[in-house]
């Protein structure tokens, strides 16, 4: 699919997308981000949950509304706690995990709000997780811009946090959320798609950086949240399976040998 394929497409649509967009926004139930704390611990099942236990993995989540929390009650039941939870229980390690998130966010307002939150200095991230895309899909950021601005993030990160590992998941499938009304879920689906491809070809450039790809069960409403457009709990938690099945030998390497 050629990068300039969803701005064609949107064009001589933009009266009839405009005003679906208007109504999707007036229409969506807004929910607000996650309550509690946003950092953790998560211990192997039937594990002593120790709270001075010593993690065999530090694992950081910075990214937009999901890893917020947005769609879920708490930290808990969101993307960074649950694929820590999933790594605690593949690995049989214990796994801390801190989420660094913002509603709305796209990459540029990144670098600017979620950055900073950054620990400062080497501070022992074994797993970086980098999750951004619907906002940056839905301003229709020009592609060659997005990538100067993904690249421009994992920079950062790898400079801030020295992660072994950077997991750069894929662009949400907006193709299928149920939120939004046709045409605008086809256009804003084709417009994903096309970051999604960025975001894949730029992370083989990097030598730590693994894009992985979401692959949810769109034909699953169990997994959004009532908004039809933040992952549900269940969502979160089928995400985050996926991530540790796809990196599990990676990941399995920097645990320590017991």
């Amino acid at each position: 699919m050629p990068n300039y394929l969803p701005e064609l497409l949107a064009l001589p649509l933009y009266p009839l997308l405009y005003l679906q967009g208007k109504y999707v926004r007036r229409v969506t139930p807004r929910l607000p981000e996650a309550s509690g704390p946003n950092s953790g611990v998560a211990h192997p099942p039937g594990a002593d949950c120790d709270p001075v236990a010593v993690p065999a993995l530090r694992l950081l989540g910075i990214g937009e509304s999901p890893v917020a929390g947005v769609g879920v009650a708490s930290h808990e039941q969101a993307i960074t706690a649950q694929f820590a939870r999933a790594l605690a229980q593949q690995l049989d390690a214990v796994v801390s995990w801190q989420a660094i998130g913002l509603n709305g966010a796209d990459l540029a307002q990144a670098q600017q709000v979620l950055v900073p939150q950054l620990p400062a200095g080497t501070a022992g991230i074994d797993i970086a997780l980098i999750a951004f895309g619907v906002n940056d899909t839905t301003s229709f950021r020009p592609a060659a811009r997005y990538r100067a601005e993904l690249a421009q993030l994992i920079t950062t990160v790898q400079e801030k946090v020295a992660p072994a590992l950077i997991i750069l998941s894929g662009v949400p499938p907006i193709h299928a959320f149920p939120a939004l009304p046709q045409p605008l879920r086809f256009v804003l689906g084709s417009k994903a798609r096309v970051l999604d491809k960025v975001s894949e070809e730029l992370a083989a450039g990097f030598a730590n950086v693994h894009y992985i790809r979401m692959q949810l069960d769109t034909r699953d409403p169990g997994l959004m949240a009532e908004d039809g457009y933040h992952p549900s709990e269940k969502g979160a938690q089928a995400w985050a399976s996926h991530l540790a099945q796809a990196m599990r030998l990676s990941i399995g390497q920097l645990v320590p040998k017991k």
